[in-house]
């Protein structure tokens, strides 16, 4: 089995999962800037049916919160998981910027 790792796409707007060139999950995220200067959004988070149940989500969401912090932005947090992640994970609360429809008004359109 190959090792799954965590990578930060920019271009494509997400984090990753990679397993060996293949991208089994994501969580997207839209740049915003705010009154805490760069803001990042995530709305969406996803693992391949295949892979779930291994804790994969996790270390997806925490490379990209730490990686977000580690880049001067703030997190917003608008995926379902990710909020219950940041609410269970309190490291991240000096770092989170309550949504607004600014925010909302950013993301794409499901």
């Amino acid at each position: 089995m190959s090792e799954i790792t965590p990578v930060f796409l920019p271009e494509r707007r997400r984090y990753a999962l990679d397993d060996d060139g293949k991208v089994i999950g994501a969580t997207h995220f839209r740049e915003f800037t705010g009154s805490a200067g760069t803001e990042r959004i995530f709305f969406h988070t996803t693992v391949d049916e295949e892979y779930g149940g291994q804790g994969l989500a996790s270390v997806l969401v925490k490379f990209a919160l730490d990686n977000t912090i580690a880049g001067g932005a703030k997190i917003v947090a608008v995926c379902p998981y990710v909020k219950a992640y940041v609410a269970k994970h309190a490291e991240y609360q000096p770092h989170l910027v309550a949504t607004t429809p600014e925010h909302l008004k950013v993301l794409p359109r499901a």
